[in-house]
């Protein structure tokens, strides 16, 4: 099989835990967008009654109304039952580098207001250490942007500001700017993640430490369940 149908298989496993009468949190990413397409089709078939979905990004978003997933706010519905979510590299704690597709942020705030996180990914995201396989993307503030590379190059990384395929800085959601930061792999993401943490101008950050039940991984033998 190949990484695309892999990813499938992950995701489609995991709408196995989304049940009607849910407040369903709705990931960002290639391989969530497998289960939002599944989840649209349970709907249209009447399988799943009175979801609600909470998207994780503005394009998760238009998808999701596109497909007819009915949506709601976290305003509205602030304890969220289940969601499904991708990963760029998850280590042996269920530990995660978020943040490849530009929405961490979110994808943070929805993911502390989880009940259950389950995480979606194929093979080739399972990591012995993270900073393995994926920078760390870093979220800040446009002002003075700058001055956070002497400080994140403290701290061991790497760091490149992202930009569009036209060279332009990329910009999230929230109109902010994401530095990714190559390090090698880190040992302490609880302590790397604090020192981010306290840094003025660092919106967030993409290592998610503690915030994931269940990892979904397929790979070429078959669906792995991890559980913390």
């Amino acid at each position: 099989m190949d990484t695309t149908e892999l990813k499938k298989k992950a995701s489609y496993h995991a709408v196995r835990y989304v049940h009607s009468n849910m407040i369903i949190g709705l990931g960002h990413g290639s391989t969530a967008y497998f289960a939002l397409e599944y989840i649209a089709r349970q709907i249209e078939q009447g399988e799943l009654t009175n979801v609600l979905g909470v998207p994780c990004s503005r394009h998760v978003e238009q998808k999701a109304r596109q497909m007819g997933i009915p949506l709601t706010t976290l305003n509205e519905h602030p304890i969220i039952d289940l969601t499904i979510d991708g990963a760029d590299e998850v280590d042996p704690d269920l530990n995660l580098i978020k943040g490849g597709g530009g929405a961490l942020l979110r994808e943070k705030i929805v993911a502390q207001a989880t009940r259950r996180e389950i995480i979606v990914v194929d093979e080739t995201k399972l990591s012995p250490a993270l900073g393995t396989l994926s920078p760390v993307p870093v979220e800040v503030i446009p002002f003075g942007w700058q001055t956070q590379l002497a400080y994140l190059e403290q701290l061991g990384s790497r760091p490149t500001l992202r930009t569009n395929d036209d060279g332009t800085p990329f910009q999230t959601d929230q109109g902010n700017l994401i530095i990714d930061c190559a390090f090698d792999p880190i040992s302490d993401p609880a302590r790397l993640a604090a020192q981010l943490n306290q840094r003025v101008g660092i919106v967030e950050h993409g290592l998610f430490v503690g915030l994931t039940a269940d990892v979904i991984a397929a790979t070429q033998k078959g669906i792995r369940h991890l559980t913390r």
